[in-house]
């Protein structure tokens, strides 16, 4: 029975072919057990990550490699028509060039995991794109290799990817925009995530920066999506970065203040940085200055600087109530819009044209 052919092959080659490839199977589960039982606790113990590494690279492959070389062996013992062995030749020297390239690709990711991972959060964010970068470097090298290692003409076939690269280019321009976009604001370093940002009149906390696009959340809590060209492509302000917020007030006193008053006034106000929490009472940082007579009010220009760690809006509330508790206690009077009328008597016109005399007017001021 055994000496009974199937497709040119006796039952007993088929059999030892079929336990050539079983064998194979099981030596690689073996190796996978010995993997998991000595292998890896060996390169655990070591403080040195290269092993780990090697052992991340080499593994899969490895086995891969094994059942490739058992079902190359157990079907180069059978019969076949010489095209289809050719074929299979082919195919077993693309697979051979690609479990190399598997090899490279994952030492290189590997790598740059162990000892790119470990720096600070801004780096780790650039961590997948340049990964993926590279895998594909990788993985083109290899497929090329493989495919000129079986007689394809590379030069033909570059220059037809090199024209559906071009169309494909075209279709895609905004994503590879974006991604290089990312690429820029993740070696740029404008801002970091966390970081609240001004751009194109918009204001928000940086929440993710992504391959595509970056997220921030606006002050109602919304998150809004970016893609990563338009912020590249425009002025980006870091609120975060400054290392103090500078407020401008103009303060407006009554005409009636006499420059005594005014005085004081300027004196009360640059004293008052010393008395509020976070903020700069280094006398650089503080102005005070009457700088215009304007309507209704004798103007001050009021300037001071809030630190990095205070809040704005409960520092510059302290700020006002601050302002106004030392103004009123001084007996400064804060002026609003006036307007001054004169009204003309019509009795004191015609008394005028009897006495001679000119008419008397009457001054009404409105607030």
């Amino acid at each position: 029975m055994l000496e009974n052919e199937i497709w040119g092959n006796s039952i007993q080659n088929w059999i030892i072919s079929i336990l050539i490839i079983v064998a194979a199977i099981v030596l690689v589960k073996l190796i996978s057990l010995l993997s998991k039982k000595v292998l890896k606790p060996l390169t655990d113990r070591t403080k040195n990550h290269l092993d780990d590494i090697i052992f991340y690279s080499l593994e899969p492959p490895i086995k891969f490699a094994i059942i490739l070389l058992g079902i190359w062996i157990a079907i180069h013992r059978l019969v076949y028509p010489d095209s289809f062995v050719k074929v299979v030749d082919n195919i077993y020297r693309i697979l051979i060039v690609l479990d190399i390239t598997w090899v490279f690709a994952r030492l290189f990711g590997g790598l740059l995991q162990v000892y790119w991972g470990h720096r600070d959060g801004q780096n780790n964010k650039m961590l997948p794109i340049i990964k993926r970068t590279m895998l594909v470097v990788v993985w083109i090298i290899g497929l090329v290799m493989a495919l000129s290692n079986v007689g394809v003409n590379i030069s033909a076939l570059l220059g037809t990817l090199g024209i559906g690269g071009i169309a494909f280019a075209l279709a895609a321009q905004d994503t590879v925009k974006n991604v290089f976009g990312a690429f820029t604001l993740l070696t740029d370093k404008p801002f970091n995530i966390g970081d609240t940002i001004r751009f194109d009149n918009f204001e928000g906390t940086v929440v993710d920066i992504g391959i595509r696009s970056t997220r921030i959340m606006n002050y109602d809590k919304r998150i809004i999506t970016f893609p990563n060209y338009k912020i590249t492509d425009s002025s980006i302000i870091n609120i975060s970065s400054e290392p103090m917020r500078r407020v401008v007030l103009n303060l407006g006193l009554t005409y009636d203040t006499t420059a005594k008053k005014m005085k004081e006034a300027l004196e009360l106000l640059k004293a008052i940085p010393k008395r509020v929490e976070n903020v700069s009472s280094n006398p650089a940082d503080v102005v005070a200055v009457f700088t215009e007579y304007s309507d209704s009010a004798l103007v001050i220009m009021y300037i001071y600087f809030i630190e990095k760690q205070g809040d704005i809006l409960g520092v510059t509330s302290n700020m006002n109530m601050e302002i106004l508790d030392t103004f009123n206690k001084a007996g400064l009077d804060f002026a609003f819009p006036t307007r001054t009328v004169y009204i003309q008597n019509d009795e004191s016109e015609h008394e005028s044209k009897d006495t001679g005399k000119a008419p008397e007017s009457k001054v009404d001021s409105l607030k």
